[in-house]
């Protein structure tokens, strides 16, 4: 297992990481940083999708939230549960399909880091550890996915927290929130350096207009608000 730490505010939180779970990074301190400006409270209820080693499910439930994380990888699971268990915070962790495990509930605040990095391949994979970065070849596969169910996800006056690359539409992931009613913005950005992955497929991307041959990307955090 590797020992990893998120930094929020000034907060430190240290996480354990087994091999194959997604590890705090850029993306995941920015998303943190939106949600330290919401109110919570014991009578909020939060959903993470796709939470990996817990990081902001435990950031949120440390505020007083009740949270619930959901991931389909069960080594995240895993690792969620045994990180909440470390800290002694109460944490719900299960495991599966987002949409399939939450039927039916509402919550107050929707947290997503889904995987959003464009692929050559069009089929999302099945298993392993590019389950967590691996969209499709617009990168919009679970984005989508996210967007198209947070109505659903919501009560009335709840918000979506969502992160993701620039490059995957920014201007499309604020139409199609509204078309689904939901009042949206970008409340915060980051430009960082492309990570392995990126720079692995870097003349595909290119061949796509996905890149400028730069190798840094814009990251992205929208508020959606359902009325």
């Amino acid at each position: 297992m590797l020992n990893t730490a998120l930094t929020s505010g000034t907060t430190q939180v240290r996480l354990l990481a087994p091999p194959g779970v997604y590890r705090p990074q850029a993306d995941t301190r920015l998303l943190a940083d939106a949600l330290s400006g919401e109110e919570l409270g014991p009578a909020t209820e939060v959903l993470e999708i796709g939470t990996g080693t817990g990081a902001l499910a435990l950031d949120a439930a440390g505020a007083g939230a009740r949270v619930t994380a959901v991931d389909v990888s069960w080594p995240a699971v895993i690792a969620a549960r045994f990180n909440a268990l470390r800290r002694g915070t109460p944490l719900s962790v299960l495991h599966g399909d987002f949409a399939v495990r939450t039927r039916g509930r509402r919550f107050d605040l929707v947290l997503a880091n889904p995987p959003y990095v464009p692929s050559p391949r069009a089929r999302l994979p099945s298993h392993g550890a590019a389950r967590a970065w691996e969209a499709g070849p617009d990168g919009r596969e679970v984005v989508d996915r996210i967007c198209s169910s947070a109505p659903a996800l919501l009560r009335p006056g709840g918000i979506l927290l969502m992160v993701h690359s620039g490059m995957c539409g920014t201007a499309t992931t604020l139409e199609h929130l509204s078309r689904e009613g939901l009042t949206a913005e970008v409340v915060a950005r980051a430009t960082v350096p492309w990570g392995p992955v990126l720079r692995s497929r870097r003349a595909w991307l290119l061949s796509r207009g996905l890149a400028d041959g730069g190798e840094r990307e814009e990251l992205v955090v929208f508020r959606a608000r359902r009325a």
